[in-house]
């Protein structure tokens, strides 16, 4: 497939309007949620913070790939309150900016964001640990306990980092800690809410919120395209900034959200030809399919010697699997409903 850049021909524009006035509406909305719902509809303010923290993870997302302006010093002073609490925004961006390199996705030693281990890894952990693991691989199992597990993986991880010094970590924590000593007391004496609630409930189910989207994000394939999922609608398309067309994204991963969806339509066969049809019609049929059935093993298909569990893995197009570990493209079809 023969991408055209995303510009065709124009200029890239120095502000992104669509992407800035959602940024500011979405710190608004956190604000008007803890200023003025939660004194006397706190239910409605809980659910709406729940909202804005998943948002501005997207919106976090969107800036560190370069938007809505030319300049990263102004992307970054846009999304510098953590309002989600647990992630400095550059060390989101360092890790996710090497999660981009599409021929190492899915790798546990090379991709932050894959969730597999390596056998030998799997096999040193603890019983308990490896059922944990196999119910995070579930779709309710990852909305629920994803982000315990995922923060405490990343908090352990950045402590060892911090340790030994490496560079741009302390600095990044630094900075992050200035942006929670400005939110917390907001949080406290503005809002009036204790932060134990503000953790448990809008922090935590915002995360939850952003894990089923990357829930679906990536499979093991031996083609690199075949890696990333379509998830071709949802009504939280707004919330992932339509992150769910993710195969998109991967490809041009300069274009802003508000783009994704023309460029998919516009060439839907192609998309589908390209991944090998890992594609499904919405998270609804994902939730059907993986509610409760682990979506991928734990331990990663190739960083193993497990003959009898390799041969019973293979990708998968339209929420069902195809031979050949994805090297067969196939043509586009009515998605999995």
């Amino acid at each position: 497939m023969r991408m055209t850049t995303v510009s065709r021909g124009k200029r890239r524009a120095a502000m992104e309007w669509p992407t800035f006035a959602l940024i500011i509406a979405c710190h608004a909305a956190w604000a008007m949620a803890g200023f003025a719902l939660w004194p006397g509809w706190p239910l409605a303010a809980l659910a709406l913070l729940t909202m804005t923290i998943a948002l501005q993870s997207s919106l976090m997302h969107e800036c560190l790939h370069g938007h809505p302006t030319r300049s990263s010093a102004i992307n970054e002073a846009l999304v510098f309150l953590p309002i989600g609490l647990v992630y400095p925004y550059r060390r989101f961006k360092a890790l996710h900016l090497r999660h981009h390199a599409d021929e190492r996705l899915t790798d546990p030693f090379e991709d932050p964001e894959s969730h597999y281990r390596a056998l030998w890894q799997y096999q040193e952990m603890p019983v308990w640990a490896q059922r944990l693991l196999t119910v995070n691989n579930t779709m309710i199992g990852r909305f629920l306990l994803g982000p315990a597990i995922m923060n405490a993986g990343f908090l352990i991880s950045e402590w060892r980092l911090i340790g030994e010094n490496a560079p741009g970590v302390r600095r990044a924590w630094l900075l992050h800690g200035v942006g929670l000593a400005v939110v917390l007391p907001i949080i406290a004496y503005g809002f009036g809410m204790p932060v134990w609630l503000y953790v448990l409930v809008p922090a935590w189910l915002g995360q939850s919120l952003i894990s089923l989207r990357t829930f679906a994000e990536h499979q093991w394939s031996e083609r690199p395209d075949g890696r990333t999922i379509i998830v071709e609608r949802s009504p939280l398309s707004l919330l992932f900034l339509n992150n769910n067309l993710h195969l998109v994204h991967h490809k041009m991963p300069s274009v802003p959200w508000y783009r994704l969806p023309a460029l998919y339509r516009e060439r839907r066969a192609e998309w589908l030809a390209m991944n090998g049809g890992y594609s499904y019609a919405g998270y609804w049929a994902l939730l059907k399919d993986f509610a409760f059935q682990a979506k991928e093993p734990v331990p990663h298909p190739v960083l193993r010697r497990m003959p009898e569990a390799s041969r019973g893995f293979r990708p998968r197009a339209h929420g069902r699997r195809i031979g050949g570990q994805g090297t067969v493209p196939v043509p586009a079809r009515p998605v999995k409903e």
